[in-house]
């Protein structure tokens, strides 16, 4: 494949970027509390955003994005660095979270409110769309908790098999696995 420079692109920046959150969990490990702040900035959307579509609730999000930096800052001195970055332990951490949280209420209510996207549309146009978000979302709802969880760590948040099978506990063949029946039940429903 004749290389044109946009593939090593994205490629370089995620070694500056995890060349950057390696230098702040040194620091921080080393008590810099500016360290700790950087990386709660850094990581405190994608996490939020995990949470809140995995609980639902924007609420109970919000409670365990806290407990997850409550916990990193607990943690961080036994961090080590391994086959994943720092992102797959904060995730890890949050996902146990999750858990922790599912088994304590034993259900899920997805939230009532949708964001609104600013933009004014047409009622029919609203209508289409809440069918379309409305089936989909039903659809994804029919799959296992941890097929979504895959679904979620590998397309919304980009995570590769190792490190979606490090934030869940699973090895990278559980992953696929998951990820391929998640994705044929989809595909069965969708051309239905």
């Amino acid at each position: 494949m004749p290389s044109n420079g946009l593939a090593a692109e994205p490629a370089s920046r995620r070694r500056d970027e995890n060349g950057r959150v390696r230098g702040l969990v040194e620091r921080a490990q080393a008590g810099d509390r500016t360290a700790l702040e950087e990386l709660y900035l850094l990581h405190f959307d994608r996490i939020y955003s995990y949470l809140h579509l995995s609980v639902g609730s924007r609420h109970d999000a919000e409670d365990l994005t806290t407990q997850t930096f409550v916990k990193m800052l607990e943690a961080i001195g036994r961090f080590q660095w391994r086959s994943v970055p720092f992102s797959a332990w904060l995730f890890r951490i949050a996902h146990n979270l999750a858990m922790d949280h599912f088994r304590a209420n034993k259900r899920w209510q997805p939230e009532e409110t949708v964001p609104e996207t600013g933009e004014e549309t047409s009622a029919e146009e609203q209508a289409l769309a809440s069918l379309g978000q409305t089936s989909m979302l039903e659809l994804i709802d029919r799959l296992s908790p941890e097929q979504r969880q895959v679904l979620t760590l590998k397309f919304v948040f980009r995570f590769s098999n190792g490190e979606a099978a490090a934030i869940l506990g699973k090895t990278e063949g559980a992953v696929k696995s998951l990820q391929h029946r998640a994705l044929a039940s989809l595909q069965k429903h969708v051309t239905r």
